[in-house]
């Protein structure tokens, strides 16, 4: 469905931080372009949480019950409590799933909706003093108010890198390399980084942005994980994940 990216037409990539480039979904980073990264941790109120959380199994915790959300995805859910047992966000071994289910399932009697994007409006209320969130999310929620804050899990979370792409049936092929050149000006990635809260890729960028989220150190790149295709696990991951949302 993609078109390949002739990077002769975009100088700017020279910008993209090694870190970010080769993923093992675009070898050779031969279809996509980064634009923003980020990661899943805990959005949280610093007056409800004077000391940072800083483990998924806070949200298996009784205390807090009816004050917290979790994403309102399974991969992100399950890879949670995945990575709370010590194991990969990615497993597609049965044991490992049934034991996140039963977390999930737990977890779910204490959230108060399972809730992605929209828990910003919540947090900034107070109505949730807890959340699973992105960076970037948890970012613009801080905006509104200074009593939002954000932490890593120890145990380890996802990280993803979001790209752009050109469609094989682009009418305007030329224009979409232009746009993402353009993208990849330094003084525009800053610009995308400081309005949406996510990371930057453009290392040029990163120097002008005003969070300067910085990239991810080597022991902390052993805890993040980018997700992967289940391949026919997919089946069980999603029939884990309807069985937990119907408990």
């Amino acid at each position: 469905l993609l078109a390949p990216v002739d990077r002769t037409l975009i100088p700017n990539a020279k910008n993209i931080a090694p870190l970010f480039r080769n993923p093992r979904w675009d070898p050779g980073d031969r279809v996509s372009v980064p634009w923003l990264w980020g990661f899943t941790g805990i959005a949280y109120r610093k007056d409800k949480f004077p000391v940072p959380p800083d483990s998924w199994a806070m949200f298996l915790d009784p205390t807090y019950r009816g004050k917290m959300t979790m994403l309102d995805d399974g991969r992100d859910v399950l890879g949670s409590f995945l990575r709370y047992h010590g194991h990969s966000l990615n497993s597609t071994d049965p044991g490992e799933l049934a034991q996140a289910k039963v977390d999930a399932i737990e977890a779910k009697r204490n959230l108060k909706a399972f809730l992605s994007a929209p828990v910003k409006g919540q947090l900034v209320a107070g109505d949730v003093w807890a959340a699973q969130l992105w960076n970037g999310d948890t970012a613009q929620a801080k905006a509104e108010s200074d009593q939002i804050a954000f932490a890593a899990a120890k145990e380890g979370a996802t990280i993803w890198l979001d790209a752009l792409v050109i469609p094989k049936a682009a009418k305007h092929p030329r224009a979409a390399h232009a746009f993402m050149n353009y993208i990849l000006r330094p003084e525009v990635g800053a610009a995308i980084s400081d309005r949406t809260g996510y990371g930057t890729p453009n290392e040029a960028a990163l120097p002008l942005t005003k969070a300067k989220l910085p990239y991810p150190r080597a022991e902390e790149l052993a805890k993040l994980e980018y997700q992967v295709d289940l391949g026919p696990a997919s089946d069980l991951w999603d029939r884990i994940w309807t069985e937990v949302k119907t408990a």
